[in-house]
């Protein structure tokens, strides 16, 4: 067995995405499970170069691992030899400058979502990029969930026949602060932070719909800040600026329907914390993130409204569990060694900097169509 090692500077590692799902669910995975295996007998070894800005609490997160190589100084990683990619999961701010520097550099670059502020910035991205000959990618992790990968071999094995429609629901009740601490940043509340639902999760909409049905074609959005006050870190009260939740109708190719809420303000009562709910001629299917249960046209029961009579039906009772079939693996180590393998070896990636940049623009289009109240299309985007 040959060992590939490859310098991997990892920025935002103190942060509760880059540390969880970055860090130790995937680069550390691959490692503890003896490298990421190619074909060859070749393995690929990460080596993990933190980056962070808080001193105390990068050397806390290398202690905790037993990691000696991290800095504060992202130029001098940028500039080792022995790093080959460079990853960002640092708030959306400062995302674009960093991506700069590591183009500048040579290095490949694999990034979290959204790729940019604008649109326009991130076909800045796209295009020097390209110039550079550097390999890119975007996280987009929802196409990873083992309750999607299931939908996607419905879709694939015909089961739905025309696809009519796709309702979602995402979202929980994010604690204000004030008595008991909130489970997000502050700065997701704050539009002058690059806060708000719409630039978090119209990006993963982008990519599950089209990937999924079809790609979107226009968008209407009703965005809201439900919870105009909350509190920081540190026990002070702040104006949330930034929108909490977003009411999204995506009209997708060949006329199906998505209509997706998401929200930072309500309490969950659903069997996860996202669900899909898609409708076709032929059968209908609910997908969250680990379920799938299915209702065929067979077997459709013929429901009657009257509401003069309580609901004997147990309508969940009447779907059918999709078997798992397989073994899922955590969704970002997933996409993680399809990234490693694409640096490496040259296989095939889809999604890059170009598909990071669509996220970007429908959650631009979604902003733009609550603002002035109306539909709004969405044009190709091209290199």
């Amino acid at each position: 067995m040959t060992r590939r090692s490859i310098g991997i500077i990892v920025n935002g590692v103190t942060g509760r995405m880059g540390y969880r799902q970055h860090l130790v669910r995937s680069l550390l995975a691959i490692r503890e499970q003896g490298g990421l295996p190619l074909g060859d007998g070749t393995r690929i070894w990460p080596e993990p170069i933190l980056v962070g800005r808080d001193e105390t609490r990068l050397r806390a997160v290398a202690e905790r691992h037993g990691l000696t190589d991290w800095t504060t100084d992202l130029a001098a990683a940028l500039a080792r030899d022995d790093a080959e990619i460079y990853f960002d999961a640092q708030v959306t701010q400062q995302r674009e400058k960093a991506i700069r520097q590591a183009i500048e550099a040579g290095k490949h670059i694999y990034t979290e979502k959204p790729l940019a502020e604008s649109s326009a910035a991130a076909l800045e991205l796209v295009r020097a990029a390209d110039a550079a000959g550097i390999r890119t990618g975007v996280v987009q992790d929802k196409l990873f969930l083992p309750g999607l990968r299931k939908l996607r071999r419905l879709i694939d094995g015909g089961f739905f026949g025309r696809i009519l429609s796709v309702r979602g629901e995402f979202g929980y009740w994010v604690f204000e602060g004030d008595w008991q601490p909130a489970q997000r940043p502050s700065w997701n509340y704050r539009t002058e932070d690059g806060g708000g639902i719409v630039m978090d999760m119209f990006p993963h909409w982008q990519y599950v719909l089209e990937e999924l049905f079809a790609p979107v074609r226009a968008v209407t959005c009703l965005a809201a800040t439900h919870i105009p006050q909350r509190v920081d870190e540190a026990g002070r009260p702040y104006p949330a600026t930034a929108d909490d939740a977003a009411y999204g109708i995506f009209e997708l190719d060949g006329g199906i329907v998505a209509a997706l809420n998401s929200s930072w303000a309500t309490r969950v009562h659903r069997d996860e914390l996202v669900e899909f709910h898609v409708d076709g001629t032929e059968g209908s299917a609910v997908a969250g993130l680990r379920r799938c249960r299915v209702q065929h046209r067979a077997v459709t029961p013929k429901p009657v409204w009257n509401p003069d009579l309580p609901a004997t039906e147990d309508f969940r009772a009447q779907w059918t569990e999709v078997p798992d079939n397989e073994e899922f693996d955590n969704g970002f180590k997933v996409q993680w060694e399809a990234f490693l393998r694409h640096v490496v070896t040259g296989a095939p990636f889809a999604w890059d900097f170009l598909a990071g940049a669509r996220g970007v623009q429908l959650a631009e289009l979604g902003l733009r169509s609550a603002r002035e109240g109306r539909r709004v299309e969405v044009p190709e985007l091209s290199r």
